[in-house]
């Protein structure tokens, strides 16, 4: 043998013996990854949170796919005719290290996200979307799932067995299943390509959050309540502008200042800083991506035969179709409409009676609407705030939970749990009944870098008889403005309804009693029904009397004050509802419209102009910055879902009334939880209704909540 190629041989050897050594190190060191690794400790397990670092995050996302797809060979190999014990089941059940890895990949994304972890984000976003697809375009896989459907069709399932494989299949028919080769490759290559474009819309949001800060002198501080004014110090010093006071780029810090502040110049800066998100022709722009997004999900559906991709999501909602989705808003519409001429009208009145010599803008809105409220209502928010304290609000959120659920919240000893930051507080929930524990409830309560705006309910496990009907680990998240060392935490009327809100979220979490994973599932325009219902305690006589109290005195909101609050429970309705429908109006048209003739611009404008938008007001959510819609799938076509849900909730809410124990009647909660909470995805969400109601749900009740005239019944 030639001695070059003997020497060769052996250097070649020696290089396979290291490589393989060296890929079984690595291969031990990804299982050794803390992000992948079961949970232990108390609980029957929980979250380690207290060893995330960025770093882990990749190898471990990778490693979780990995591990997930072995997982799914393992069921297309089994030589087995299909059924529900051998495909259905082991489906269910895959993927556990990639689900826990993605708890923490969740927690770096939406509550402490850096510049480092963006860039992994980037990396790994068409990796995941690739991953996806590998799973949802699996031939071998939907040829299991769709004999066990199919048979399923001549011999139905159990009741539970029977939603869960319809759930599975409809979703992976959803997802290109049936296509053919050449379509699949094309429909999983749009999933990674609008994967990268979510991740880089959602990261331009957030630059423009944290790049656009105004920092104020002490002579710019007009109006602005004293515990806005702490607070604003305290963000200023926390960004190295001691002596300052910051005006962040978030709609904590955004409405109270249009709300109170006397300095016009400064609240129009504020206001167009807000609604500028992703919208300064800059880096960080969003437009382009979004007209990328529109045309690639047009493609995609119409790959799967759907004239627009609303008419594609839509098909498995409570709306069924766009239209149904249109036709209520427009009911709404106009009422909305009507009410703000009114508003504008009142608020342009005050504004001349005290020579300010100007036309309502936008920015204008709120601090004329406050003038309003204090002359049409004798209601002064910021008196309204001295009694909505947290640490109250909190407590007022676990009577509630105890009252209709029956649940009691205990708070967990420090350092017992692992947290991700030091914010964050933690509660174990228990059965009163059985005294058995359902749960641990965790709270984050604050504002801070890297978090992104607004208010959100997750869970880090759900509930299912199959996965062995472990505790529920739930998580609620706000944005409240982290008061200065000592001064408590005192937030408006709006912000007490959405704590309420997200709390509704967590029960319903909490309070789920199915079998399995799959019907965990939301149904987008009824998800948000049991959240917007939970909304209603709050202005409930046991409530107020006891958690409505003055943070200084501990005296109990005055009866005169609580009948101005609920005098005035429909102010304003036009400008919120107007700026909702404006947003979910716009989603529908967005989806509903060929891309090819959208300018994002200038659709939203033109669309506005024929809707006869009042200048007065712009969209909850702009589009350049409407994550909901652009930072991912959840939401895109399902805003509406708001109103769909606020229908059920007006409606359900008069239920409680109607009842002789009113709002804690306890035959309508046990109804509540029966067959609107537990159940989750388990029965399909318009007999569960009408299970609880006994019919359907009917608009007039919203009308009625609004103040909005009550639509005419036709008469057959």
């Amino acid at each position: 043998m030639n001695p070059k190629i003997k020497r060769g041989l052996s250097v070649f050897a020696l290089v396979t013996i290291v490589g393989y050594a060296n890929a079984q190190e690595n291969e031990k060191k990804s299982m050794d990854n803390p992000l992948l690794a079961e949970w232990t400790g108390p609980y029957e397990g929980v979250p380690a949170f207290d060893k995330m670092k960025v770093d882990l995050v990749k190898p471990a996302i990778r490693k979780g796919m990995e591990l997930h797809l072995a997982d799914i060979e393992k069921i297309t190999s089994n030589p087995e005719a299909p059924n529900f014990e051998n495909t259905i089941i082991p489906l269910e059940l895959a993927g556990e290290e990639l689900d826990r890895a993605f708890t923490y990949y969740g927690i770096y994304s939406s509550n402490i996200s850096t510049p480092e972890f963006r860039e992994v984000q980037k990396e790994l976003a068409p990796e995941i979307s690739e991953f996806q697809s590998k799973i949802n375009q699996n031939e071998k896989l939907f040829q299991r799932i769709k004999t066990v459907y199919e048979n399923s069709q001549k011999e139905p399932l159990s009741a539970a067995k029977q939603r869960t494989l319809e759930l599975i299949y409809e979703d992976f028919a959803m997802q290109g299943a049936n296509l053919d080769k050449e379509a699949k490759e094309r429909y999983a290559e749009i999933n990674k390509e609008l994967s990268a474009l979510y991740t880089k819309f959602s990261s331009n949001v957030l630059a423009d959050e944290e790049n656009y800060v105004i920092y104020l002198d002490e002579d710019q501080l007009g109006g602005l309540p004293e515990s806005y004014i702490k607070s604003a110090a305290q963000a200023a010093a926390e960004r190295g502008k001691e002596g300052k006071y910051a005006v962040t780029n978030t709609r904590s810090s955004m409405d109270p200042f249009l709300t109170y502040s006397t300095e016009r110049e400064l609240r129009e800066k504020v206001w167009n800083n807000y609604y500028s998100r992703g919208d300064n022709g800059d880096e960080y722009d969003n437009n382009e991506i979004v007209k990328k997004i529109l045309e690639l999900r047009d493609e995609r559906v119409e790959l799967l035969g759907y004239d627009n991709y609303a008419q594609w999501r839509l098909q498995n909602r409570m709306a069924k179709n766009p239209e149904n989705a249109m036709d209520l808003m427009m009911k709404v519409w106009p009422a909305a409409l009507a009410r703000v001429e009114e508003e504008v009208k009142d608020m342009q009145e005050i504004a001349n009676a005290e020579g300010a010599d100007i036309t309502i803008k936008p920015w204008d809105y709120r601090f004329y609407a406050e003038k309003v409220r204090k002359e049409k209502y004798d209601l002064d928010s910021e008196e309204v705030k001295q009694y909505l304290e947290l640490g109250n609000l909190t407590e007022a959120l676990f009577f509630t939970a105890g009252e209709l659920f029956n649940f009691e919240f205990k708070p967990v000893e420090e350092g017992s749990v692992p947290v991700f930051h030091e914010d964050v507080k933690v509660w174990e929930v228990f059965d009163k009944n059985t005294g058995e524990i359902v749960g641990l409830w965790y709270l984050d309560p604050y504002a801070r870098q890297g978090k992104r705006s607004g208010a959100w309910a997750t869970t880090y496990r759900s509930y299912s008889e199959l996965e062995g009907e472990k505790p529920v680990l739930a998580s609620n998240n706000s944005n409240f403005i982290e008061p200065a060392p000592g001064e408590p935490v005192l937030v408006s009327w709006d912000d007490a309804e959405t704590f309420f809100h997200e709390f509704g979220h967590a029960l319903h979490f909490l309070s789920a009693d199915i079998e399995y994973p799959a019907l965990n599932s939301g149904v987008r325009d009824y998800t948000e029904f049991q959240s917007q219902l939970l909304e209603r305690w709050l202005s409930t006589d046991k409530v107020i009397n006891q958690f409505l109290r003055h943070y200084k005195t501990d005296e109990v909101i005055p009866d005169e004050l609580v009948k101005k609050i609920k005098k005035a429970s429909t102010f304003n309705q036009g400008f919120a509802t107007t700026e909702f429908l404006a947003s979910a109006i716009m989603d529908m048209k967005f989806h509903t419209t060929d891309p090819s003739k959208i300018d994002p611009d200038s659709f939203e404008r033109e669309t506005f102009k024929e809707l006869n938008m009042p200048e007065e007001i712009v969209m909850r959510h702009r589009t350049p910055h409407f994550g909901h819609v652009f930072s991912g799938e959840g939401y895109a076509t399902g805003y509406y879902g708001y109103l769909w849900a606020d229908v059920l909730t007006s409606d359900a809410a008069e239920a409680f009334k109607e009842a002789p124990g009113g709002f804690y009647d306890k035959e309508v909660a046990r109804k509540l939880v029966k067959y609107l909470f537990a159940p989750r995805n388990a029965m399909d969400p318009a007999e569960a209704y009408r299970k609880f109601r006994g019919r359907d749900a009917e608009i007039d009740a919203l009308m009625r909540d609004r103040g909005f005239p009550v639509p005419e019944k036709d008469i057959e």
